[in-house]
């Protein structure tokens, strides 16, 4: 079925757009007076603070976790999701904690936002969160042009 509904006008955009911006506008207010405020690091020190995320998949306790998350997973999206991410949010919180991260899942989020706000400036940061990302992340196999198999 083709939805056959009218796009909204220009005074209805203009009505959302506004009332996005208020809401915007409130939550930043009410975030910047939480008694927890999300830590203010530099790009250098996100620079140490990512370098050593990265490192800590390495220990040796850190890194035969991993493992055994992912071999439980199969490759199953959704059991990374239920076996490797938990681990793997572990790993970083140990990490982030000592520089004013909470220790729960929302410490790891703040985190990610400001490493992502810093991947536009910071090509390094960029390189690092890439590299975070392939921990994380199961290779991708990409299917075969056109999804055939080729011929022999």
């Amino acid at each position: 079925m083709v939805c056959r509904k009218k796009p909204p006008t220009v005074p209805v955009l203009r009505q959302f757009h506004s009332s996005v911006a208020s809401l915007v506008i409130v939550f930043s207010r009410d975030m910047a007076s939480a008694p927890a405020q999300q830590p203010t690091l530099t790009v250098e020190q996100t620079r140490v603070v990512l370098s050593e995320v990265i490192q800590a998949f390495s220990v040796p306790e850190n890194a035969a976790r991993m493992e055994e998350a992912r071999e439980s997973a199969c490759n199953d999206m959704g059991k990374m999701l239920q076996l490797v991410l938990p681990v793997a949010t572990q790993i970083q919180q140990e990490v982030i904690k000592a520089y004013g991260f909470n220790n729960e899942g929302e410490g790891v989020l703040k985190f990610a936002r400001l490493v992502k706000m810093y991947e536009t400036q910071d090509p390094e940061i960029a390189a690092m969160s890439a590299k975070l990302k392939s921990l994380l992340l199961p290779p991708l196999s990409t299917p075969p042009i056109g999804g055939a198999i080729p011929a022999s």
